[in-house]
């Protein structure tokens, strides 16, 4: 049987150092992916993890066993994202997209139409105001949950629909021509 997270959380305040390296080992992909997908600078995506783990490792103290780990971990991962951006006061930054896989079907000029597409909605994504692109990465790149948006970004519900909804708007206005009702 697995070892639960809070176990090992109580294991690390008692002083067991080692202890520490489980939860990185269980969690790293994750904070990985949530830094990658706010900070688009892979240069910096290893570092800034690193130094999110180091933030998760001295709050463990202040971890309430009620909220699952992976949703707390987030939550400092993004906010500590936040903070590395609003320092560097970045609009936007450039991006070199991840090769994907591709069919044999698919031609060189569909793939390059493809990556050209995706080069264009991650530059929208990241022109939008930091409170609509915070939950666009989260939910549609990260996978989280609304309920986990609500506890990582301490924001009613509502709220975070609403401006998921928002952002969606104004995704769809950048991106698609005018008269197009096609679906993103």
């Amino acid at each position: 049987m697995e070892t639960s997270d809070y176990e090992i959380i109580k294991r690390c305040l008692k002083g067991n150092q080692e202890a520490f390296s489980e939860l990185v080992a269980r969690y790293k992909k994750l904070i990985y992916s949530v830094v990658y997908n706010m900070i688009q600078d892979k240069e910096e995506v290893n570092d800034i993890s690193q130094e999110v783990f180091i933030k998760i490792y001295l709050s463990l103290d202040r971890y309430n066993p009620e909220y699952k780990f992976s949703t707390w971990a987030v939550k400092i991962a993004t906010n500590y994202c936040l903070d590395v951006l609003r320092k560097k006061k970045v609009d936007s930054t450039p991006i070199e997209e991840i090769e994907s896989v591709s069919t044999d079907a698919d031609t060189p000029e569909d793939r390059y139409i493809k990556k050209e597409r995706r080069k264009q909605i991650q530059k929208a994504v990241m022109d939008l105001p930091e409170k609509y692109r915070v939950p666009i990465v989260l939910f549609h790149q990260n996978g989280l949950s609304y309920d986990e948006m609500t506890k990582v970004l301490d924001e009613p519900m509502t709220i975070i629909k609403n401006r998921l909804y928002r952002a969606r708007m104004m995704l769809k206005e950048k991106l698609l021509p005018k008269g197009k009702e096609e679906v993103l």
